[in-house]
This record gives structure tokens, sequence and C-alpha cells, in this order.
């Protein structure tokens, strides 16, 4: 190489120096100059190896990358503090600033001023914000989610039937429980149209009949994109209004989205899903054996108790008995004791002689009372006597009486008898039947008593009657007077 001799030393000096060499400190200047003199950029990039904000400083380092290449870069803390979002690896960001070179180490920065989210970025922002809109109106809330039952019996897929995930669930719930019925309605669970679809695969899972115990809302993996259909908002509040429970397995164990959080139950996997609602049939037998262990406890208990129940009831009965018993006893002794049943003939000569005492009162008192209605009837005779001396006068007056009373009562009814002699005279010469004793009827037609000619025609069926009895005939011919005019003379 020209210039070196073999002792190493240049040609130019023994140092080895150059008229044209820059210092390190002065290559750091230049360089930084010209980093300077760059304009503001905006980089698009994933963030990585994210630190801070840091305790001391508060300011954050981190690299942004893309699939080629890295750099460094810098938040100073007070950019940081107007971060509308909090920065985390894996984010794809945009950043706004300068390049920026550290003399001490010569180590090139990116120093950014501002950023915003980008793509996914995005995307998770605004579900974010639809996850905290949804959770203010209270459709996340624990108290409005309904409990799942412990066995289901009958269970509503709604997926994809064209992906293995179908494949996954009737698997594990053919191994861990064949008696479990299985409903599949099929759905897209990505790409365009596919959220409508998922809404109605649910109503319609909603209305099988007999309803389903729950219904698996379940898809595979998948990139954040991919799942963005379970975080359409119609789609949580389909899922939230679904009258039946609803289980959501979506995507792996990291991912969760919208629909997870308004979901009754929210599994990592749609595997986990399957397996929480169809407990393994050990399980089962474990779970009965427990009740079969607990139920004999209880019931020893409940029989044992009952026997103590018992024997405490058979001693209460005994005591009663025994008390009741008693005092039957006794009473019986006080009866046994009364004269009328230790002597019953005492007590029927006691009787005897107190009758025979009121018969001897009831004598003497009857002898004192016909004394005393005798003397009282001997001296009511003379009142008597006196009291009657009047009535031959009062007779004499009474005979007067009754005397002039059938003189003025012959005097009254001769005179009425008189008048009512003229009236019934005077009644006989006017009756019709006098009339009609002397040979004169009275004709009646159709319209009445007959009293012209004009009043019948020939056939009328006409009634005469006579004193002592009536005459039924027919009219044949009608003569009337000439010169009659119908009027009575």
């Amino acid at each position: 190489m020209p210039g070196w001799n073999l002792t190493g030393v240049s040609a130019a000096g023994k140092d080895g120096s150059s008229p044209d060499a820059l210092s390190v400190s002065q290559a750091v200047d230049m360089a930084a100059g010209a980093l300077d003199a760059l304009p503001q950029l905006t980089v698009l990039g994933e963030v990585t190896g994210f630190r801070g904000p840091n305790a001391r400083s508060g300011h954050c380092y981190f690299q942004i990358k893309d699939d080629a290449c890295a750099v460094d870069c810098i938040i100073w803390r007070g950019s940081y503090a107007k971060r509308t979002f909090e920065l985390r690896d894996g984010m794809q960001v945009q950043f706004t600033g300068n390049f920026n070179l550290y003399k001490a180490t010569g180590r090139m920065s990116f120093v950014a001023r501002s950023f915003t989210l980008a793509g996914e970025g995005m995307l998770r922002q605004q579900v974010a914000a639809l996850a905290e809109k949804l959770r203010r109106e209270g459709l996340m809330d624990d108290a409005r989610k309904r409990r799942i039952p412990v066995f289901c019996t009958r269970v509503a897929v709604v997926t994809s039937l064209s992906g293995a995930v179908i494949d996954d669930v009737k698997r594990t719930l053919r191994r861990r429980n064949p008696l479990v019925e299985l409903i599949c309605v099929g759905s897209k669970v990505q790409g365009e149209g596919a959220p409508e679809e998922l809404i109605e695969a649910l109503g319609r899972a909603a209305a099988i009949t007999p309803a389903p115990d729950c219904i698996l809302l379940v898809r595979g993996g998948g990139s954040f994109e991919d799942l963005m259909t379970f975080n359409d908002e119609a789609l949580a509040r389909a899922v939230a209004a679904c009258p039946v429970p609803v289980v959501t397995g979506i995507g792996h164990e990291p991912d969760t989205s919208i629909c997870d959080m308004v979901s009754d139950r929210r599994c990592s996997t749609p595997t986990a899903a399957a397996e929480s609602v169809a407990p393994a049939m050990s399980d089962l037998v474990d779970v009965l054996e427990a009740r079969q262990r607990r139920l004999a406890v209880s019931m020893t208990a409940r029989v044992n108790a009952a026997e103590n129940e018992a024997a405490s009831l058979r001693t209460r009965i005994e005591r009663a008995t025994t008390s009741y018993l008693e005092r039957l006893s006794l009473a019986l002794d006080a009866a046994a004791r009364r004269p009328c049943l230790s002597s019953p003939t005492g007590m029927l000569e006691r009787r005897s002689a107190d009758l025979m005492q009121t018969a001897d009162r009831l004598t003497s008192a009857i002898s004192r009372s016909q004394e005393r209605f005798r003397a009282g009837l001997v001296g009511s005779a003379p009142r008597l006597a006196a009291t009657t001396s009047s009535f031959a006068a009062r007779s004499h007056a009474l005979e007067l009486a009754a005397s002039r009373l059938a003189h003025e009562g012959r005097a009254a009814v001769s005179t009425r008898a008189s008048e009512l002699a003229a009236a019934a005279a005077s009644l006989d010469a006017l009756s019709p039947l006098k009339v009609l004793a002397r040979g004169y009827s009275i004709t009646y037609g159709p319209s009445g008593v007959v009293t012209h000619a004009d009043q019948v025609t020939s056939g009328d069926e006409v009634r005469i009657g006579l004193v002592d009895g009536n005459v039924y005939a027919t009219v044949g011919t009608v003569e009337r007077h000439e010169g009659a005019d119908g009027s009575v003379q």
C-alpha cells in the first residue's frame, strides 16, 4: 500500500496524521450539522422496546422499526404529557420530529415532537372508544349478565360451517359429554357483511324451539383486522340483547373483542367455550357421587334428628298419659266415696223422710186454707144478698125498654116494606121479561139488537130471545114497510 512502510508509519509523518484528517469531535459536529439541516419528518413505524416514562426524567426511550431497519426514538417528557393514548410495543404509530445526534457517544436518535396512531393502532383506539361507550351504558356490568347452566343439554353454535372451529367444537362436545345436543347455525365471521349475517344468525339461534340453554359465538384466531367483525357495535348490542345467554370464544388467549366484553361469559378459545358449557362425564360422575354422599349424610342426620324427636315425643306422651290417668284415678276415688254410691238406700230413706214431712206440711196447709175459705164464704153470703136486691126493679125497666124497642122497630120496618113493595111493582112493570111474557120477543143480529129492517140481510144468523129461552134462525127475506124512515115514533 503506497505511503506505508514495513514499520507501519505513513510516509506523510511519524504519527500517521494527514493534513485532511478530522478529529472525532469535528466529524461528529459535521454529522450533527447535517442532521440538523434535515427538515421535520413524519416517520411511520412499529414501537418496540418501549421504556418510559423514566421515573426520574419522565422521558421515553424505545425504537421504531419496519421490516428492514430500526432507529432509536426519544420522546421528551413535555411531548409525552400531551398524549391521547399510551404507547406500548407492537403499535403502529406516526411520529413527527427531527433526527438528533448525541455527540458524547455519536448515537443518532429520532426525537418525536408528536405522535398519532396509524393502521391497527387507529383501529385499536376506535375499539377502545366503543368499549368505553358501551361500558358507560352498562352493557358490560356483571349484574346484567345471565347465569349459564352448569350442564347445558341443548347448545346452539354460531360460526362459519366451513372452518376448523365447528369441527373443534363438535369434537370437544363429543369427547366431554355426548349427551349435549348441538345445533349449528352458519354465518360469515370475516369480511364485508359478516356482522349483519352474525346478527341474523343469533336471531335464528334464539328462535329455535325448544330454546337452547345457551349460544356459542365462536371464531378461530387471526389478525386484529380479521377479528374486527366482532368489534362491530350493532353485533355487540345484538349479543347483549339476545334472549338466550351467549358464550363467546373468539380468537386466542390475548384476543379480546367487544362481543367478549358484553357476552354473558367470555372464553379464551372456541374449544374453551365448548368445554365451559359441557362438563366432562367424569366431572359429572364426581359431582353425583359427592351429592350422593352429601344426601346420605343429610338423610342420616335427618333420620337421627327424627328419632331423637320421636323419643322426646314418646317421653312427653308417657308423662302426659301417666298424669292424665292419675287425675282420672283421683276423680274416680272421689266419686266412689260419695254417699250415693257408697250407700244408695240411705239416700232413698232420706228422700222418703223428706217427702213424708212435706206431705204432712201440705195436709196442714190445705186444712188451714179450707177453714179460711169457709169463713170468707160465710161472710160473703149476706153481702151477695144485699147486692142482688135491686135486680127486680132493673129487670122490670129492662122489659119496658124491650117492649118499646119492638114497637118502634115494627113501625120503621112497616114503612120501609111499603116503599119496597111499590118500587118492586114499578120495576116489574118496566121489566123486559114482563113484555116478553105478553108474547113479545127480542131479535139479536150480527151487530147487536135488531131495531130496523136494514140491520140484517138475507142469510144472516139471528137469535130471538123469548121469555123462557132463545130461538136461533136464519133470515130468509127482509121486507121493509113503505114510508118507514127508520126513526122511532
